[in-house]
This record gives structure tokens, sequence and C-alpha cells, in this order.
């Protein structure tokens, strides 16, 4: 059943209209009012952190800035993401959902991405599938829906078993769009992991067949199977050579199945990006944005490297004496096990691409293409050297606000963008690259 859903999606999506570079605003709505001395003594501060530390009070002022700026971003142009799927100090989020049916209904403009929900941890994708319907219909057609697999803290919180996680992600998705695309009465699924004798969604979504599908992963491996199904690969934080590696093996794994090639629409890159009036001043404030990395990517090993099923076994040993190093010799998974037995040595798994950027510095992350900071100008130059090192891209997913950045900063940065960035990226089309 797998394998001919794959075949329509691929082709359906495909067939999309493109349009001219998209510009997206993530913000996962942190929690950085933590002190430090606590941050220092957890293990992981996602996984372990005591909620008694968040003020619902202060979270409920946060809810409030976050949702405004993203109804800025419905009058100045740019898409939203609601993010994200964690739920801790990195992002108060967790329910991902809800903010989805809130912005559907708020916004009246902006393109909304779901990145996303934890399918492969949620016990009952149809119901999955039953929410972005909905949201779909309330936004009038305005959905996009992104697949993240979950880390090792999330699989912990859901009692969920890390080794058999990919598959369970990969069945989700096909019964999800088995659900929103099946119009003529109930239907039944049998699956590994999944049984349903009777789905049949009220309503149906907005878009036909579906609202375009994405994922976010980063691993060769995982790209592969995202290019044959012809949805969206977003990449984060993964600088020009991950990017580049991923969307080859994309564009690879379609010629192999005999698919239609793509244009830079399927593919999305997610970055910090800050626009002050100067240079000087748009490094300073949007190096605020490491926090994200310097603060809340601290995790155990048990949540990452030893985590059952995150490496193969060929490396296990390797991966499991050394600690992560900046030129990880590494998994080829995503680090919960996509790719397994298919280790490349070159490429970084999540945990420890995370491990390499908890100290990284405001210099070093705009030198990898991670932060894009400055004035109009010197960001937008930015981002044109990182787009033609990639070989071009379709989306660009901003993260505008973490750590300590002032609900005023985050506006202003975010006026700055529209006005003197967002039309100079609107100019640049679609191209299908071999």
């Amino acid at each position: 059943m797998a394998a001919t859903w794959v075949e329509v999606i691929s082709q359906r999506m495909v067939l999309k209209k493109e349009e001219p570079m998209d510009v997206w605003f993530h913000n996962e709505n942190p929690y950085p009012f933590v002190p430090q001395d606590v941050l220092d003594r957890v293990d992981s501060v996602r996984a372990s952190l005591p909620n008694k530390y968040c003020d619902p009070k202060i979270a409920a002022d946060l809810f409030e800035e976050v949702l405004d700026e993203f109804m800025l971003c419905d009058d100045l142009g740019i898409n939203v993401v609601a993010i994200e799927h964690h739920g801790g100090i990195n992002s108060l989020f967790g329910a991902n959902p809800l903010i989805l049916g809130i912005l559907a209904r708020q916004t009246r403009r902006a393109r909304i991405l779901s990145l996303g929900t934890l399918i492969s941890l949620r016990p009952d994708p149809v119901r999955v599938a039953e929410e972005y319907a909905t949201a779909d219909v309330i936004s009038r057609g305005r959905l996009e829906i992104g697949f993240v697999k979950s880390g090792g803290s999330e699989m912990a919180s859901n009692n969920a078993n890390p080794v058999n996680n990919v598959e369970r992600y990969w069945e989700a998705i096909d019964l999800i769009i088995k659900a929103l695309t099946s119009h003529d009465g109930p239907f039944r699924w049998e699956g590994k992991y999944f049984t349903h004798r009777h789905v049949n969604i009220w309503p149906p979504p907005w878009q036909r067949p579906h609202p375009r599908l994405w994922a976010a992963t980063g691993d060769p491996a995982t790209a592969r199977e995202v290019g044959r199904r012809g949805m969206v690969n977003v990449m984060v934080l993964r600088g020009a050579e991950g990017a580049k590696r991923a969307w080859a093996a994309y564009r690879q794994a379609r010629e192999e199945a005999g698919l239609p090639k793509v244009s830079t629409d399927h593919f999305g890159y997610a970055a910090f990006v800050y626009v002050g009036e100067t240079h000087e001043e748009g490094v300073e404030i949007g190096s605020k944005l490491l926090w994200f990395l310097n603060t809340s990517l601290k995790s155990a090993p048990q949540y990452s490297k030893f985590l059952p099923g995150a490496v193969p076994p060929e490396l296990a040993p390797q991966v499991y004496r050394t600690a992560p190093k900046p030129t990880a010799q590494t998994t080829g998974t995503d680090g919960n096990g996509a790719g397994a037995g298919k280790a490349d040595k070159s490429i970084a798994s999540a945990s420890q691409n995370a491990a390499t950027l908890i100290g990284i510095t405001a210099e070093q992350a705009m030198a990898r293409g991670i932060l894009f900071a400055g004035s109009p100008d010197t960001v937008y130059q930015q981002l044109m050297e990182f787009y033609d090192q990639v070989g071009g891209f379709g989306h660009l997913v901003m993260i505008g606000r973490s750590g300590f950045m002032t609900h005023a900063e985050t506006e202003k940065g975010l006026k700055l963008f529209a006005k003197e960035v967002l039309p100079r990226l609107r100019e640049i089309a679609p191209v299908t690259v071999g």
C-alpha cells in the first residue's frame, strides 16, 4: 500500500504551481528566564528541567507577543511557521495543533506551515489528519503540513521505542495522506503499527488532493525518501555542505525512481536571520538568536548517542567512546535511526550536529551559514552567497526571535526585512537543477 501512495504523492506534488521564493517566520516561543545555575545542574534542558521554573503569567505574555508577531507577518506578506513540537525551555509551542487553529482563524493572508506534529509518537495518526484538515478548512486553504521525527527527549517523555521510530514515522505519514485524500466513504487500514477498521474524516481538507507536504531532515538517507515522495525538504541549521549533500541525495533518488526533476521550490533552508538599520546593529541583536544553540541544546547521552537504535551497530563503539567533535565522524542517521545500515562517516547525526553548535559564536555561525545578520544590504548579500553555494532553494525559514531578544527588536527586524530584503528575494523564481 505504501509504495502506491508514494507514487501518487510524488506525481501530484510536482504538478503544484510554483511561486517565487517564499519566506517563513519561525518563532519557537522560547522561555529563557530560568536561572543559569539551574540550567547548569540539569542533565538535559529539554527533558529534565522541572516546569516549576516556568511562570504561567510570563508564559501568557510571551504567547501574546509571539502571536502578535505572527499577525504582523500576515500584514507584511511573510508566511508563518506554527512550531514547535519539543515543548520546553526552547519552545512553549508543544501543543502544535492548537497554535495552528489560532493562526488559521486570526490570520488572513499568510500561509501557515506546521513543522510539526510528532506523528511517530502520536497514537492515532487519523486524529492528526483530522486536526490538519480542520485547520486547512478554517484557513480556507492556507495550511502546509510539515512532518518531523522526534528527538530523544520526546521519545523518553512518550515512552516510545526509538528502534522502530522511523518505520512508525513513514507509516503514520501514509495513513495521514490516505485519510486526507479519501472521499468515497470509509476505508480500512491494517498496518504494522496502526490499525483502523473505519476511517472517514470530516471535514476533508480545503486543498485537493491535500495541503503541500514538508519534511525536516538533515541526513541523506531520509532525504532520499522525501525526494521519492516529492515533499519539500527543509534543512535546519545544517550549513551549506549539509544542505548540498541532502538535496543531492533527494534529486538522485528521484532520478533513480524515474520521477520528474523538481525545482528549487522543493527545497527550504532554516536559519537565524535578523536585519538591523546598520550592519553592526543587525549583528549585535541577531547574535541573541544563538541562545537557542548555546543554552537549549544541552542534553544527556541517554537522550542522544546512547538511545537504542540511534547509531548503526558498526559505528556504535566509536561513537560511544568518543565525545562529539566539530569534524564529526558520524552515523549517517538523523539521530533517530534513519538510514541505519547505510552509514556514511562524513555525515553528522542530529545529536552530533547539535553538539558542535552549543558553543558557537556569531562570527562562526555567520561563516557556517546558520546566521544571516546585518543591514538590509549585507543580509541580502549573505543570503545570495549561500543560495549560490548550495545550488538554490525556494523557501527561506527565518528564525527571527529566540532567547532574550525583545518583542520590539523582533518587530523592528521583521519590518526592515519585509521592506528592504523580501522584495528582492521575491524576484527569485524557481529553477530546475539536475
